[in-house]
């Protein structure tokens, strides 16, 4: 499957952003999807990730409560809603198959690339 991210844009501190996973290739329906976001200097981290068949989503604990992962089967795309944004959001954001479960998801894409991500700068 090929999966593009897009969506960011810049965005006032406490504004919302939704970014899009579009997928094509294949369909959706047993994959597992996860979000990453990276800031230049610094690791690649994960943000959430779905499990697309068994609807099990996980969230990294700093955007429990502010991000909320989905797909949308007819669009076989997957979503990441974020709210309550904070300049700390900042960052390039991926999408990318990887492990995903309630405890954790993995952190390098089974495709072995990780594509071109969307930017998401939030102002304070």
């Amino acid at each position: 499957v090929q999966l593009q991210a897009s969506g960011g844009g810049l965005v006032q501190a406490g504004g919302s952003l939704t970014l899009s996973c579009a997928a094509s290739g294949s369909t959706l329906d047993y994959y597992a999807i996860g979000w990453f976001r990276q800031v230049p200097g610094k690791e690649r981290e994960g943000v959430s990730c779905i499990n697309t068949a068994s609807r099990m989503t996980y969230y990294e604990d700093s955007v429990k409560g502010r991000f909320t992962i989905s797909k949308d089967n007819a669009k076989n795309t997957v979503y990441l809603q974020m709210n309550s944004l904070k300049p700390e959001d900042t960052a390039v954001y991926y999408c990318a198959e990887v492990p995903c479960d309630v405890q954790g998801m993995g952190l390098i894409p089974k495709s072995g690339s990780w594509g071109q991500g969307t930017l998401v700068t939030v102002s304070s």
